[in-house]
């Protein structure tokens, strides 16, 4: 497959691509980066024929077969069945679609009934669910966008296996580089500032020494010219002065620093990292926040009642541990709800909540009418102030929730938090789907965080950085 001078771009003021080469080899595994919002599943669409460039070609082998596994399942899939959102991905009746299904499951290492809804897995699983519909097409060409995100160790492990052994064509979008430094042999780098795609050999570590060079040795380059630049403007000067024929060789002199000027050369630009902020907790918190004296867990892929005896109050840290499909999810939607039987949350206290599918925003507001519903009393200056934090610009403040990348939808969710100063933080999963380079810059924000938390991630070194006062592990 290759990228012969494709560019892309949504309207007038959006361009994503400008004039992109890159080629593809049979058998090849390469991750595609860049920073949210740059384009990345964009390029998967045009990869797919979903999407067509605006100018250049996208050529693919012939009657080569492609499969691409989203970032999340579809909201309009989400109560089929698992036998029917199978079918969905061919376009004829296959009639042995129920063992087909159960050799992909396997693959995913996932159980289900065919005839269980979408919407009652957990997300891990219903991760589990996008890679074997990819699977099942049995595809020469395979496309995984952010695969990892809701999995459990032992997931990303079982994925990380195939992907090795994996003998055809993979390219994978994914902020996690442990996972992709385990398979990948190249990277196409989108950079969102120039629109172009950089091609890569070897894994991401790889990519960061070469870009790391290349900056060295561009900083030096134009650190020289300056250097014989500023040297020709005292020469041109200082002969200028003397007058007579002393001043051709002025006029020399400055040609040439005009030329070291136009021979300086644009440092590469980095992808920017969100402002460091913090998420105010609700004033005037006291006493108990929250109780939970029971929850229901699944085990044997039966619900199990268990009881506990958890209080949170103000600046206490809980994390909720277990693997995909015990009940963690649902864990925190009753916490969230505080309606739930064995579960108390004070009715003065603000519940700021983020969830996995971001359903907590309207798909069809836009981004500023989400940030100024998301707090009281908020001036357009604070709003303003508090998107940019998060990068989001002026451009992305009036588009509809529902045209963002997964990955700046998590960052709205972040801004409305922000705005909102909730006293009970419930995060499921608030790695999912963000730029590694804003990772560390949350978990600060998550760390010093004083009003009372309940944190569920399958991220251990992101939750390491983050000040943990209590553990429940549905699984013990």
């Amino acid at each position: 497959m290759r990228f012969d001078e494709v560019s892309f771009q949504y309207g007038q003021s959006k361009p994503i691509l400008h004039e992109v080469d890159f080629t593809v080899r049979r058998g090849a595994k390469i991750t595609l980066m860049g920073q949210n919002g740059a384009g990345k599943s964009t390029i998967f669409q045009l990869i797919t024929r979903f999407l067509e460039p605006d100018s250049g070609a996208v050529h693919r082998a012939s009657q080569l077969t492609i499969a691409s596994a989203r970032q999340v399942i579809a909201r309009d899939q989400l109560n089929l069945t698992v036998r029917e959102f199978f079918e969905k991905y061919f376009s004829g009746k296959i009639y042995d679609i129920d063992p087909r299904i159960d050799e992909v499951l396997k693959i995913v290492n996932l159980k289900a009934d065919h005839d269980k809804i979408i919407k009652s897995f957990s997300g891990g699983q219903q991760a589990r669910l996008l890679l074997a519909s990819a699977l099942i097409q049995k595809p020469e060409l395979l496309l995984l966008d952010e695969p990892t995100n809701n999995l459990d160790k032992e997931g990303i492990a079982h994925l990380t296996k195939f992907l090795v052994e994996y003998d055809k064509t993979c390219i994978v979008i994914s902020h996690d580089a442990q996972f992709l430094n385990a398979f990948t042999q190249g990277v196409l780098y989108l950079n969102i500032f120039t629109h172009a795609v950089e091609q890569y050999t070897g894994n991401y570590f790889d990519l960061l020494k070469e870009i790391s060079a290349r900056m060295e040795k561009e900083n030096r380059k134009n650190a020289q010219l300056a250097k014989k630049i500023q040297e020709n403007k005292e020469k041109a000067n200082f002969f200028a002065q003397k007058g007579g024929k002393m001043r051709l060789v002025a006029k020399r002199m400055r040609e040439q620093a005009r030329e070291a000027e136009e021979n300086k050369v644009d440092v590469r630009k980095e992808d920017k990292t969100i402002r460091r902020f913090i998420i105010p907790a609700q004033e005037g918190l006291s006493g108990e926040i929250a109780h939970i004296s029971s929850f229901s867990r699944i085990k044997n892929y039966v619900p199990v009642t268990r009881e506990t005896n958890i209080s949170l109050r103000k600046n206490n840290h809980l994390f909720i541990a277990g693997p995909n499909g015990i009940g963690k999810s649902t864990l925190l939607e009753s916490i969230a709800s505080k309606s739930v039987k064995g579960v108390f949350v004070s009715p003065d206290v603000r519940v700021g909540y983020y969830r996995q599918d971001f359903s907590t925003l309207d798909f069809e507001s836009t981004v500023y009418e989400s940030l100024v519903s998301a707090g009281e009393n908020q001036s357009e200056e604070q709003v303003r102030a508090v998107a940019a934090g998060f990068l989001i610009t002026q451009e992305l403040l009036y588009a509809k929730i529902g045209t963002l990348s997964e990955g700046q939808k998590g960052l709205v969710v972040f801004a409305c938090l922000v705005l909102q100063k909730p006293g009970l933080l419930i995060l499921d999963e608030p790695t999912n789907h963000i730029n590694f380079r804003h990772l560390p810059v949350i978990a600060a924000a998550l760390h010093s965080y004083e009003g009372a938390m309940i944190l569920v991630s399958h991220v251990p070194e992101f939750v390491q950085q983050i000040r943990i006062d209590e553990i429940l592990d549905l699984e013990i």
